[in-house]
C-alpha cells in the first residue's frame, strides 16, 4: 500500500496560498477567527479534494 506523501514545501505553499486568497478576498479588519474559519474550511476543500 502506498501512502500519499506531501512535503514540507507544498504544505507551506498550500497554507500560503490559501491565506493569501483569503485575505485577497476578505481584507484586512476582521476578527480574527473569521479568518480562522476561513482558512479551515480552504485547508479541507485543498487538502481532500
Amino acid at each position: 500500500m502506498m501512502k500519499n506523501v506531501i512535503s514540507e514545501n507544498e504544505i507551506s505553499k498550500i497554507v500560503y496560498e490559501s491565506g493569501y486568497l483569503i485575505h485577497k478576498i476578505l481584507g484586512p479588519g476582521l476578527l480574527e477567527n473569521a479568518y480562522e474559519e476561513c482558512m479551515f474550511y480552504e485547508l479541507q476543500n485543498k487538502v481532500f479534494s
